[in-house]
């Protein structure tokens, strides 16, 4: 094979429509735009512009908050960690390969304190609420902020 004799796949090349050219082709006198108005012009934006009238983009109420300084945190309850054994050593990590999470948001693992705990564990996470705190240590584990 040679460089010139390179082509393209067949039926991967597809020349434009060429528009008014004539009645023959199909797309001659209008080229496919219809009789007149702003829309058959050269240069026509179709971008929004209802004619004068209020767009609606802007007659559509604003609503809502984006707080760009706000904490994302996977969240578990200690309920969920009664599954695992006495002396396990819990972190995101662990929680994410037993399936427990689906995934660890960017500012880390919370606990929190829905439900009852009776395991002894060992918990790494990067927060804790007081009630969550209270039932780990009461239940003989310990806890570690991260």
């Amino acid at each position: 094979m040679k460089l010139h004799e390179l082509q393209p796949a067949a039926g991967t090349k597809k020349a434009p429509k060429r528009v008014g050219r004539g009645t023959g082709s199909g797309l001659g006198k209008t080229s496919a735009k219809g009789h007149k108005g702003q829309k058959a012009r050269s240069g026509s934006k179709k971008n929004g512009f209802e004619g004068g009238q209020m767009p609606l983009a802007r007659r559509l109420p604003k609503r809502g908050f984006y707080n760009r300084f706000a904490k994302i945190y996977t969240i578990i309850n200690i309920s969920d960690l009664e599954e695992l054994d006495n002396g396990t050593e819990v972190n995101a990590e662990m929680l994410k390969g037993l399936g427990m999470i689906s995934k660890i948001e960017k500012d880390g693992l919370k606990v929190l304190g829905g439900g009852e705990l009776t395991k002894k564990l060992v918990v790494k996470a990067a927060k804790f609420s007081k009630s969550a705190e209270d039932a780990i240590q009461k239940a003989g584990g310990t806890v570690e902020v991260i």
